[in-house]
């Protein structure tokens, strides 16, 4: 099973952001230097995938203009001789293959992968949340595309949230295959306390099969009236074998207020060029505040 493509859905409102995300989207929110989508599409890249599909709006033309080329700038960067920002400019450009598609009316996450039916065609493919950002030693999407391929299945990314927290993710039913892998025996999206399953959670990085398509286009709306990918995922894994891969890393949420400082604040104290300063920073604001 050879995973070379993935898609990026990325046209959710950024209702949890507002008023930032009224005109700006919320993956180009910068986290320290880069926009968010930058990460998550780094992370594809490190993971062997060549061409990436971002499902956007009619209100993100920002995240096209951002992975192009912008000549005008790259040559007034040489003329001032900043060659490597005109470098880093170009970079940004040539990270991948990088295609778009616009979800036309908010129909949910499965809709918005459902999108990509005629991207991925034939092949196995990857799903990475455009607001999910995690810090790995070893990128997490490979971590699921390895477990993927051991197993010859779908496969999703997972980990144990806090129970009072399950109610805004997908539960998991699981019994154990091997080491940090699980099969999925059942899921349910957004649960109630006495409907979950188990306090395992889907988190953001999915290998599925393009059989999904099938069972997305039959899948009906669902939580908040709209076409959930966790029902496709329970309908597959009640037909084939899907697993959950436990992968190793920290995940940040940055469609949120808290989640995107919590992850500014932990990839400015790893930054050479400004960890000491924050952590001085952080250290006197602290007397400060005990101070009061």
């Amino acid at each position: 099973m050879r995973v070379r493509k993935a898609v990026i859905p990325a046209a959710g409102l950024g209702t949890r952001m507002l008023p930032a995300t009224k005109t700006i989207p919320k993956e180009m929110l910068p986290l320290l230097d880069k926009p968010v989508i930058q990460y998550i599409v780094e992370e594809a890249v490190a993971s062997g995938i060549e061409d990436i599909l971002i499902v956007t709006n009619r209100a993100k033309s920002a995240m096209d203009d951002y992975f192009d080329y912008h000549p005008e700038l790259e040559e007034r960067l040489k003329r001032d001789h900043k060659d490597a920002e005109a470098k880093l400019v170009r970079d940004v450009a040539n990270l991948a293959n990088i295609f778009y598609v616009r979800q036309k009316e908010t129909r949910g996450l499965g809709h918005a992968v459902w999108r990509a039916k005629h991207f991925v065609g034939d092949e196995p493919f990857a799903v990475l949340l455009g607001d999910d950002v995690i810090r790995a030693k070893n990128p997490v999407l490979g971590q699921v595309i390895r477990a993927a391929q051991k197993h010859e299945c779908s496969a999703v990314g997972a980990q144990e949230v806090a129970p009072e927290l399950i109610c805004k993710y997908s539960s998991l039913l699981v019994e154990p295959l091997e080491e940090r892998t699980y099969r999925v025996l059942d899921m349910n999206e957004k649960p109630r306390e006495d409907e979950r399953f188990s306090d395992f959670a889907v988190l953001g990085r999915y290998v599925l099969t393009p059989e999904i398509f099938d069972i997305l286009e039959n899948t009906p709306p669902g939580h908040g009236g709209e076409i959930q990918l966790t029902d496709a995922l329970g309908t597959l894994a009640h037909k084939k074998q899907l697993c959950a891969y436990n992968f190793e890393g920290r995940r940040f949420d940055t469609g949120n207020l808290k989640g995107f400082l919590e992850a500014t604040i932990e990839y400015a104290l790893d930054a050479p060029d400004i960890g000491p300063w924050l952590r001085k920073y952080l250290r006197e604001r602290a007397r400060g505040l005990d101070a009061e």
